[in-house]
C-alpha cells in the first residue's frame, strides 16, 4: 500500500492509482456532500469542501506491516497539519478483505481500532506529550502521536444504527487537537455544535450517545468518544495500552 496521503482532486487525476482507491473516496464524497440527508459534523463537510482534508490508503488490520504504514502517513501528515487549513483531517482507509466485511461485528471492530492505536505507539519516534497523561481514565488524556494530540474517530461496515459511524470499509479520521481549539474559539462554535447534534438525531436510528462530552470536562474521557458501538453501551476499561 501507500505510505503517503493525498488531496481528493490528485486522487481523481492519479490514473495509476489503485481503483478501491478511488472507490473509497468516491464513497466518502458521497456522505459529505449528501444534501438529502446532511453528515452531521458540519467541521468535516466544510473541510470536505475547502480541500483541507488529506486521504491515505492501507492495508488490513490483519497485517503487522499495517500499522507502520499508520505510523508513516500519520507522521508525515503531524509535520504538514499545520499547512493545510483549519479544518484539516487525515481520512484513513484500511483496505480490508470481503470475508471480514462480510462477517466482523462492530465489536470485532472495535478491537481491531484499540490493537492498532496501541501497536501506533511503538512506531513513535517522539516522545508522549508531557501535558497529556499516559493513563486514558484521566480526563485531560487523548491520543498523541510525532508530538501531537488527536481525535480519533472510527467508522465500520458492520456500523447500521449508528449511520454516523457507517462506512463500506474500516476507516479512521484523525483530526488535530488544535483544530478543535480554534474551532471553539470562533463565535458561531456554540451554533454549530447545537446544529451537529440537532443532524445527529436525524442521521442516526439511535439516541445521541451520552459519552459525547467536550474534551477537558472532568466528567469526559475522550477514549470512549473514538469507537462508538451500535448501541450506547461502552467498554468499562480502556483497551488502550501504552508501552514503548
Amino acid at each position: 500500500m501507500l505510505s503517503k496521503w493525498y488531496k481528493k482532486d490528485d486522487i481523481k487525476r492519479d490514473d495509476f492509482l489503485d481503483p478501491w482507491n478511488k472507490r473509497m473516496v468516491a464513497r466518502f464524497t458521497e456522505k459529505m456532500l449528501n444534501k438529502e440527508q446532511p453528515f452531521p459534523c458540519i467541521p468535516a463537510t466544510i473541510g470536505f469542501t475547502l480541500d483541507q482534508l488529506r486521504f491515505g490508503f492501507i492495508g488490513s488490520p490483519t497485517e503487522e506491516r499495517t500499522t507502520h504504514e499508520l505510523g508513516e502517513l500519520l507522521r508525515s501528515y503531524s509535520k504538514h497539519s499545520r499547512e493545510l487549513g483549519k479544518y484539516t483531517s487525515l481520512i484513513v482507509f484500511y483496505k480490508i478483505s470481503k470475508e471480514i466485511i462480510e462477517s466482523y461485528s462492530v465489536e470485532q471492530y472495535e478491537h481491531i481500532f484499540w490493537e492498532q492505536l496501541s501497536k501506533l505507539v511503538v512506531y513513535d519516534k517522539k516522545a508522549w506529550p508531557r501535558e497529556i497523561p499516559i493513563d486514558p481514565n484521566h480526563h485531560m488524556w487523548e491520543f498523541s502521536f510525532h508530538g501531537e494530540r488527536y481525535f480519533m474517530y472510527c467508522a465500520t461496515p458492520a456500523h447500521q444504527k449508528r449511520n454516523s459511524r457507517a462506512f463500506p470499509t474500516l476507516m479512521l479520521a484523525i483530526t488535530p487537537r488544535w483544530v478543535f481549539q480554534q474551532f471553539n474559539k470562533s463565535k458561531h462554535a456554540e451554533k454549530i455544535i447545537n446544529q451537529v447534534r440537532n443532524r445527529l438525531e436525524n442521521y442516526d436510528s439511535i439516541p445521541i450517545h451520552p459519552e459525547l462530552k467536550p474534551y477537558g470536562a472532568e466528567d469526559n474521557f475522550e477514549w470512549k468518544q473514538y469507537f462508538l458501538r451500535d448501541n450506547n453501551q461502552t467498554s468499562s476499561k480502556c483497551p488502550f495500552h501504552y508501552k514503548k
